[in-house]
C-alpha cells in the first residue's frame, strides 16, 4: 500500500478567513492530526493541554494539544490538533478525516464523503 500526501488548509477557529497550507500524510490509523509547532503558533492556535503518546518502540512522549480549523476543497471542520515538535510527522488523523465529512479509500488513496447517518 502507497502513501498519501494532501494539501490541506489549517486555521484558527478564531480567525478562519486566515489559514495555512500544509502537507499532510493521511493516516486513517492516527487518532489526532499533527501540525508543526510554528505553524500553529503562526496562526495564533494556542495549547489548551498535554497529552501522552506511545511510540511504536514503546516510548512515551508528550505533546500540546490544541483545536484547528481544517479546510479541503468545500469541506470545513474543527478538531484536535497535536503541536508537532522536531522529528514528528505531519499527520492528518481519524477525526480531522471525520470532521472533514471525508473518509480514506485505501485501495485508491483518495478521500472519498463519509457517508453522514442523522438517527
Amino acid at each position: 500500500m502507497g502513501l498519501t500526501v494532501l494539501g490541506i488548509e489549517v486555521g484558527n477557529p478564531a480567525n478562519p478567513e486566515v489559514t495555512e497550507e500544509v502537507e499532510f500524510l493521511i493516516d486513517s490509523g492516527a487518532i489526532y492530526s499533527v501540525v508543526p509547532t510554528p505553524i500553529l503558533e503562526r496562526l495564533g492556535i494556542k495549547p489548551l493541554a498535554k497529552h501522552e503518546f506511545r511510540l511504536a518502540n514503546g516510548t512515551k512522549i508528550v505533546r500540546k494539544k490544541g483545536i484547528a480549523l481544517f479546510k479541503y476543497k468545500d469541506k470545513i471542520g474543527g478538531a484536535d490538533v497535536i503541536f508537532g515538535e522536531e522529528g514528528d510527522h505531519v499527520l492528518l488523523g481519524a477525526f480531522t478525516l471525520e470532521a472533514l465529512g471525508l473518509v480514506l479509500d485505501p485501495l485508491r488513496r483518495e478521500l472519498k464523503p463519509l457517508p453522514m447517518v442523522l438517527v
